[in-house]
Parts: C-alpha cells; structure tokens; sequence
C-alpha cells in the first residue's frame, strides 16, 4: 500500500513525499482510514513506529475540508512530557501549513503569557500537557467546548506520571459528541478501564507486540558491581570512541552525579530530567542531536517520545523496574532500519529486573565480560586482589590476602562493639523517658493530650 491509497489531499502527499516518505507504516496503514471514517481508536503501537503522523495526517486532512476561521480548538492532542508534545506541535505544524490550519503547543516549565497570546489568536489543532492545559481552562484562557477530535498519546505513561485526576477533569470539559483516540504502547487493566470510559465502539488497532525489540538493535548485557558501574561506563565510551550515546538512569540525582562524574573526565555530557527548566532541556537536546553534547543521561520520563535520528548507543546504567521500559530505551536506537547497540550494566541486585526483561523478550540476552571491569572477567595484573573475584585471588600474593582479612575482621569488631554501645545507651534512654513520662501524669492527673488541628489537603497540577 502507498499513501496515495489512503484518500489524502494532494498537498498532504506533497508534504509526506517531502518527508521521504513512500509508503505507510503498518500502524499508519491502518490507523489512517479507520480515523478518516469517524471511528474511535484504540491502538497499541511502540515509539517509532509512526503513529503521531498516524493521527496527524487523518486529522488534519478532516478540519482542512471546513470553511472559515475559528478562535477555539476543534482537536486536541494530551502529551504526557514537554519533549513529546513539542514532538508532535512540530509534525502537526509541518501538516498544517500545507492547508492552512493552525497548531499550537502549550506546556507547563515557561512563561504561561506567550501561550495564552497565541491562543487569543485562533487555533484549529491544541497539542498540551494536562497540568497546563487546565491551568488555561481554569482561568478561561482556553474554551473546549468545541473539541471534535480528541487525542490521547503515550495514555500508559500519562497514567504512570499519576495524571488520572488530569484525565477526568479533560473529560469534562469536553464534548461527548467527539471522535476519540487512544494511544498506548502497552495494554495494562488501566489502559483498558480508561478505554471503557473514553471510547465508543474503538477499532482496536495493535502493530508491534509490546515484548518484541527491532532485530536492528544488538543487545548486550554486562554483570558488573554497582560501585564499578561508572568505571566501566567511562572505560566502554572512551575506549570504543563512542560519540553519541543516551544513557538511562532511574533517578534525578543519578543523573546529575554521573553527569558530573562524566565531566571531570573530560567527557562531554549533560543531564535530562523533570528538574531542569524547559529552555535548558530544549537546548540540552538540540546540542545532544548537533554532537555538541557526546553523553546524555536522563531519565525515563525526560526521554519519553526523544526522537534522535541514527542514534548508534543506548545505555541502561540501571535497569528499569518495569520490563516494557526497557523496550521503550533501547527503541531509541536501531530507528528506521538503522542499527544501534543497547548496553546494560547490571548489577547483582539488579539480577531480578534482568530475568523479568529476558522473560518478556522470551530471550536470553548475551552477556559479555570485560576484562579489569565486570564479574568473572579477567583482572588486571596491576590489581594486586580483588575480593569476590575468583581469578584475582588465585594469583594474589598470601600477604596481601592476609592484610584484607585482618581488616574485613577489624571493621566487623567495630560494627559490634558500636552496636552493642548504642544498644545499651538507647535502653537506658528509653527507660529515663519512661520515668520522666510516669512522673509526668502523677504531678499532673488531670492533664490530657492536645490534638493538633488537621491540615488542609490542596493538591497542585503538575506541569509536565
């Protein structure tokens, strides 16, 4: 099938050819005309497999055949990240300016005031972030009443990041009467609860199974300490003269540590996370596709719907704890027929979430050594012992083998005796309080406990 078979207006074609497209992807194959007859959609479909220009294309081909100029949005697009609504505000865009309709973004992390300009100016086609978007409706900067086409992307995510209040209140501002699409890349009991809710008679549209990676990625897996971790991140970039590569790390001080760590090596890195201000992560971003930034740790939420062309390296620094994550990662690499490499350091506390994975792939994922660094694997002779280390303490010298027991036994003596001494202190900490707390009610037997007033719970959008 070619997009020629879709029933797209020919600016539309011109534009997809411009694109270097050809033909369709599975999930645009299917997902386009099921939208351009009015169906609801529920499909499941991975980052990368087009389907932001799935709904894109049909919707902007729908408003472009109405008449005139209007001042309230008829579509409207939720984004779960700031990086994928602007991800997909641009796809729209480079549609709409073909047949004059028009798209805005707005998100939370930047000054409100130019988005409300823009929107007092007329939109056809509003991409948003939920916490911003009912900033904007709750102060009437944005009327939804209009809505015919309302888009959920990445809905699993959206849920992960706690937005189910957001999703409800969406909901009731906009129309009943509407065509709805939701889009998710995995198929939990909430996304099909959510389906319940949203959708009327869905065609239910599923591309890619959710535990399968592009055969274009080579996965690889690395045991190695957690303390050692960085040291062989550092070793694997520099000596394999890598030049673009996003790691994964599971926390925002993670990210900011290593990021430092990368640094004072001399390696060119920054960090991605929901802590950074929007200007900073456009720019982070813009630098890291430019090759002006050679390592770009983040987190899964920042890295959610990154699109980076021809990315040869994805790095699993810690393993997420949620197997379809891991697809989501590596799918950063090995796009568009392209290969690319997906690294994991796992560590032996991570051996749990690594069978999970291999479990969801239903394969196992070859584990490489590297010499001086991961488990098992050959030491260095200039390391004189390395405990745990079977190899190492076969060729280590008796004496030194000897000093590190002596000081394993001293530490474990410290430990003792210090506990022993907290013990004894805290028992007879605890039986002056108790003393101090009975002579408190015979002095005073009429006395009784004040309760302290109970606080106002006030819950405050997030602004993603």
């Amino acid at each position: 099938m070619s997009f020629d078979e879709l029933g797209l207006r020919v600016e539309l074609l011109k534009a997809v050819k411009s694109k270097g497209y050809t033909d369709p992807t599975p999930v645009q194959a299917r997902v386009i005309p099921a939208i351009l007859a009015g169906r609801d959609i529920l499909a499941r479909a991975q980052t990368g497999t087009g389907k932001t220009d799935a709904f894109a294309l049909p919707i902007v081909e729908l408003l472009s055949l109405r008449k005139g100029k209007r001042r309230h949005p008829l579509a409207l697009i939720l984004a779960p990240t700031r990086e994928l609504a602007l991800q997909v505000g641009d796809s729209i865009k480079a549609y709409g300016r073909r047949v004059s309709i028009r798209c805005t973004v707005v998100y939370g992390g930047v000054n409100i005031d130019p988005q409300i300009d823009r929107l007092k100016r007329g939109v056809d086609i509003l991409v948003a972030t939920p916490g911003r978007l009912l900033d904007l409706a709750g102060h009437r900067d944005v009327n939804l009443s209009q809505i015919e086409f309302l888009v959920f992307d990445e809905a699993d995510r959206m849920l992960d990041l706690g937005f189910s209040n957001e999703i409800s209140e969406v909901l009731e501002l906009v129309p009943e009467d509407r065509r709805t699409m939701l889009f998710s890349a995995t198929y939990t009991q909430e996304i099909r609860n959510l389906a319940k809710i949203m959708l009327m008679e869905p065609e239910y549209i599923e591309v890619t199974p959710s535990n399968r990676a592009a055969e274009s990625i080579v996965q690889k897996v690395h045991l190695v300490d957690r303390p050692q971790k960085r040291a062989l991140l550092i070793h694997l970039i520099t000596q394999g003269d890598w030049t673009q590569v996003l790691v994964f790390v599971r926390t925002k001080f993670g990210a900011n540590k290593l990021t430092e760590k990368l640094v004072e090596k001399g390696i060119s890195a920054a960090a991605l996370h929901g802590n950074k201000s929007q200007s900073f992560r456009t720019r982070t971003l813009k630098d890291f596709k430019k090759g002006e930034v050679r390592i770009l740790v983040a987190t899964d939420v920042a890295a959610r719907g990154l699109d980076i062309s021809n990315l040869p390296h994805v790095v699993n620094y810690d393993l997420p704890g949620v197997p379809e994550d891991y697809i989501h990662r590596i799918g950063r690499t090995g796009r568009a027929g392209v290969s690319g490499i997906a690294v994991s350091l796992v560590s032996p506390e991570e051996r749990d979430h690594l069978k999970a994975i291999e479990n969801l792939l239903k394969q196992k994922i070859p584990k490489e050594e590297v010499s001086g660094y991961t488990m098992g694997g050959v030491v260095p002779d200039y390391v004189l012992l390395r405990p745990n280390n079977s190899s190492s303490e076969k060729k280590a010298d008796k004496g030194i083998k000897e000093i590190v027991e002596q000081r394993k036994i001293s530490k474990q003596r410290a430990k003792s005796s210090g506990a022993k001494t907290k013990s004894r202190f805290t028992g007879d900490d605890e039986k002056a309080g108790k003393n101090k707390k009975s002579r408190r009610k015979l002095s005073r037997p009429g006395s009784h406990s004040r309760q302290s007033p109970k606080r106002g719970n006030s819950r405050g959008k997030k602004n993603r």
